[in-house]
């Protein structure tokens, strides 16, 4: 049985924005994501000139997000236990070193990939400690009634950043070289650092001490059928989704023959999708959880598809118009459902498992593509990963109450709530 659609909140799906130190957070992060997709469309573009191989390219996947997987269980307890924004202001420090340190590489003519990969796979493994932190602070900074739109609107800037950045990366590449993108992605920095310095949130003081340890929190996490339905869709999507975001790279080098600009276009076109559901994952137009989903997932294998057989870099740009949307819509939805079903206490952990599967299944399934791509050519294998999702899509969107993605749809669990429960308030 198919919930109800819940009411309208007031204030729409920019609620949030009402919170000053969110406010003030989401436009700095903009800023400092569009400067990291700056370095992420240039590192692959760069190895791919290079080498001229998927395989290698995918490489650069692996260094960057590997890290994610093996350090959760250290990730989600820092953002358990401390201070999340003292962690974020160590973390975010640190990829800010690693990015000026790869635009000194590249700048002073040293070219080479094992070096660059090397730079890569140290800023994922800062990157790793900082996403549990990075995600939970959010819940930090507004109520649990504008958590939706929080979640949503953090998406939002996410793929605003993803379509921004890669066009002016085309643009940068094209006149300054990579170098240029490099630089101003390590400048891109000092935007969420400074904020980071100014705001105050809760504290872990004010969010009581976590329950139990990391293999306490994944016991927890498979007692709520909500949770294990977010990271089995998230597992999908970057296994599936996110290396076929990256063979723009591909496809613009050795399919359609393109060069930078091109290449930034179709990647902000993954981003220009995002933007037309933001009011339907921001909760304003009053979908369900689970909805959002279903409908993300067709909208995926549908874009894959459109992007596999696209005869240009024009046609394919559209085709991911619509992946890009149902990227958000399903990252977004799922990301929200954790959020608010999972009880205060496991949250960080909870966040760095969804987290760590996430990472570990885009570099496996880049890896893969990659590999097969270097032997087959990439159209067959991007049609292959959208048959998978399509498969997956009608298996999930009518498989019986167990695994339904209603569950998406689960209240918060408030069984471990006590007196010194974490309970933001109204007004920040």
């Amino acid at each position: 049985m198919t919930p109800p659609r819940r009411p309208r909140p007031a204030g729409g799906s920019l609620r949030a924005f009402r919170h000053r130190k969110y406010l003030a957070f989401w436009s700095a992060a903009l800023i400092s994501n569009i400067g990291a997709w700056l370095s992420n469309l240039t590192v692959p573009f760069v190895i791919f000139q290079i080498t001229e191989s998927a395989l290698l390219t995918g490489f650069a996947t692996v260094a960057q997000f590997l890290p994610s997987f093996v350090l959760g269980p250290v990730a989600g307890w820092l953002a358990d236990r401390y201070d999340r924004r003292k962690v974020l202001l160590f973390t975010q420090s640190g990829m800010a070193v690693t990015a000026i340190a790869l635009w000194l590489l590249w700048s002073n003519g040293f070219h080479n990939i094992w070096a660059l990969l090397a730079l890569v796979g140290l800023q994922g493994i800062v990157q790793g400690l900082n996403m549990p932190a990075w995600q939970s602070f959010v819940h930090d900074l507004v109520p649990r009634s504008d958590l939706a739109s929080a979640v949503a609107l953090n998406s939002l800037q996410f793929n605003a950043a993803r379509s921004i950045g890669p066009m002016i990366a085309g643009a940068i590449i094209t006149v300054l070289g990579p170098a240029g993108s490099f630089g101003l992605n390590a400048v891109s920095y000092v935007a969420v650092l400074t904020v980071l310095f100014i705001i105050r949130a809760d504290s872990s003081e004010e969010r009581g001490q976590p329950t139990g340890n990391f293999l306490t929190a994944a016991r927890y996490l498979l007692t709520q059928p909500g949770l294990v339905l977010s990271v089995v869709v998230a597992i999908l999507v970057s296994s599936l989704i996110n290396p076929v975001m990256q063979f723009t790279v591909v496809f613009a080098g050795s399919v359609f023959h393109v060069g930078a600009w091109p290449l930034g276009l179709m990647n902000g076109a993954v981003g220009i999708g995002a933007l037309l559901v933001v009011p339907c994952v921001a909760g304003s137009a009053g979908f369900s959880r689970a909805d959002i989903v279903r409908l993300g997932l067709l909208l995926m294998g549908i874009g894959m598809v459109g992007f596999a057989v696209s005869p240009n870099w024009i046609v394919a740009s559209g085709a991911l118009i619509i992946l890009g949307a149902g990227f958000l819509a399903s990252i977004s939805a799922t990301n929200t459902a954790i959020q608010l079903i999972v009880a205060e206490p496991f949250r960080g952990r909870v966040m760095a498992i969804r987290i760590m599967f996430y990472t570990l299944a885009y570099p496996v399934g880049a890896l893969v593509m990659g590999a097969i791509s270097d032997r087959v050519g990439p159209r067959p294998v991007v049609l292959g990963a959208a048959v998978i999702m399509l498969l997956a899509w009608a298996l999930m969107a009518f498989r019986g109450r167990t695994y339904s993605l209603n569950h998406l749809d689960d209240p918060y669990d408030d069984s471990f709530d006590g007196p010194s429960a974490h309970s933001p308030v109204e007004s920040r």
